[in-house]
């Protein structure tokens, strides 16, 4: 093979390593996109202090929503919608107790949701990052205002995918009788709750 053709060669190769850096650059420059939530990358884990002994926990999968994202303009908007008979906790009675009308009351009130209201940015020698997101937590029948706190939020070109993805890990403390659930706090099981979230969504 000679020089000319072997450089054919090598610049082909670099082709698709091209098309994906010139991609990723299109998502740190981006404007506004649209992605849906990935299910199988997204859910809600709770922890709640059981007795000042140890700290139960648990979890809502199978979480669906939209996401929209606008880093050079600083907006962005989430709807997540939680399907609250995917509750696990490792402990099956413990599941059933908690789904009972006691606590969530599934039968009654099978989805819970969340809808943001505003988000927040800190600009540093990176460029703009999410800090936290102003929403609405629609529980048990009720609505209120909460602030989930973003520990990492971040878009890269999934090379599965092949396409822009975008997710971080939010956490917040509620107080469950907010939302009308207040069975044992009587007993010491305390009313706070702290969540831990994570999404991930891929553009649509």
């Amino acid at each position: 093979m000679n020089q000319m053709s072997l450089s054919t060669v090598i610049l082909s190769s670099r082709k698709p390593l091209l098309a994906l850096f010139l991609s990723m650059l299109g998502i740190a420059s981006s404007q506004a996109m649209t992605y849906d939530i990935d299910p199988t990358h997204t859910n809600v884990r709770f922890a709640i202090d059981h007795f000042n002994t140890s700290t139960n926990t648990g979890g809502f999968y199978n979480i669906t929503g939209q996401l929209d994202y606008d880093p050079a303009a600083k907006t962005g908007n989430i709807s997540l919608v939680i399907p609250l008979n995917s509750l696990n906790t490792g402990n099956t009675a413990f599941d059933i107790t908690l789904k009972s009308a006691d606590f969530f009351d599934i039968e009654q009130f099978p989805l819970a949701q969340f809808d943001s209201t505003k988000w927040y940015f800190t600009t540093d020698g990176s460029g703009s990052n999410v800090s936290k997101v102003d929403g609405m937590l629609t529980l048990h029948g009720k609505t209120n205002p909460i602030t989930l706190t973003a520990t990492k939020f971040n878009c890269y070109l999934n090379p599965i995918l092949k396409k822009p993805v975008c997710g971080g890990d939010f956490t917040t403390t509620i107080d469950r009788t907010k939302w009308g659930i207040s069975k044992y706090t009587l007993l010491g099981i305390t009313e706070k709750v702290q969540l831990n979230i994570q999404i991930e969504a891929a553009k649509r």
